[in-house]
């Protein structure tokens, strides 16, 4: 079975507020795709968070909160001092979020400060995912040491995927955010950009456009994400729309995107095409967005699981 690992930053999330009072929860994007791979696919799979963590409490808690759903932490460092980032996220009426973040001193900064940790963590590795968000959070020197281990470990047969998640306000200018993102998309197979971001940080007039650019930098398999619209999913050089089953109305649209990804990587690695997997990225992202939080319950997706 494919050992499953994702890199990047799992955050306190404070959602669902009523009054003054929050709920808490654990969050963030690549840990939302971790957690739809690990609830879709099969109980034998083993999957690992890659990050750093705080010796806080809160710290102590998230590790105690992934290993009771099946997942490790592969070698990620405990850093003294640091701690968990933190995000609140705020619903309009249309079920449309926004966020408030606090991240400074986030442990997850450090995760690729240790080169000889993050590489046994990515030993093994038969999917190994990554974010735009994860190449951000980080300095320049780690960033490209942590593109340089991804590339080193893609060459022993992994499969590496990507998520370009552009966020403006995590970047200090869009030069920096593209020069980083172009080489995320160079060291993966697999990309999962959405339209929206990548029309902002680099112009594309339409979804096509977003494959025809990215398949430049090498990747023989795109899926462009276009909210609650048809994906286009590119394979070598063949192009296919593939819409939802149906239309949902969403209370939270929360981890809608990260959900897609992590039931679309889940049905490849059962052995299901690229337009088998995007429809079924579509049915699981659907129930999601009608749950509060990024976290949907795993039981509510066992009967989907592979």
């Amino acid at each position: 079975m494919t050992r499953i690992v994702s890199i990047g930053e799992s955050m306190i999330e404070l959602s669902g507020r009523e009054g003054t009072t929050w709920r808490q929860g654990f969050a963030g994007d690549t840990l939302n795709t971790l957690w739809y791979l690990r609830a879709l696919s099969p109980q034998s799979a083993e999957t690992d968070y890659v990050s750093a963590f705080g010796d806080d409490p809160f710290s102590r808690e998230q590790i105690a909160f992934l290993r009771h759903y099946g997942i490790g932490i592969a070698n990620s460092p405990v850093i003294p001092g640091r701690v968990p980032g933190l995000y609140a996220i705020t619903l309009d009426a249309h079920g449309e979020r926004s966020f408030t973040y606090w991240r400074e001193s986030a442990a997850a900064r450090c995760l690729a400060d240790d080169r000889d940790k993050l590489t046994e963590s990515l030993h093994g590795a038969g999917l190994i995912y990554f974010s735009g968000i994860t190449l951000a959070i980080l300095a320049e020197r780690a960033r490209d040491d942590l593109l340089s281990i991804i590339e080193s470990a893609r060459s022993r047969v992994s499969v590496v995927a990507f998520d370009p998640n552009y966020r403006p306000r995590l970047w200090a200018d869009i030069g920096a955010a593209r020069t980083a993102i172009n080489a995320g998309y160079a060291v993966s197979s697999i990309v999962l950009p959405t339209f929206d971001d990548e029309q902002a940080l680099f112009g594309d007039a339409s979804p096509g456009e977003t494959v025809e650019r990215i398949r430049h930098q090498g990747p023989g398999e795109i899926v462009v994400k276009s909210g609650g619209d048809a994906a286009l999913v590119a394979v070598d050089l063949r192009t296919e729309p593939v819409a939802p089953p149906r239309s949902v109305e969403p209370l939270d649209t929360t981890g809608a995107g990260d959900s897609f990804n992590g039931a679309y990587l889940a049905a490849r690695l059962a052995g299901r095409d690229a337009s088998e997997a995007a429809l079924f990225g579509h049915t699981v992202a659907a129930k999601v967005i009608r749950h509060y939080g990024a976290l949907m319950p795993m039981d509510s997706l066992a009967e989907l699981r592979f």
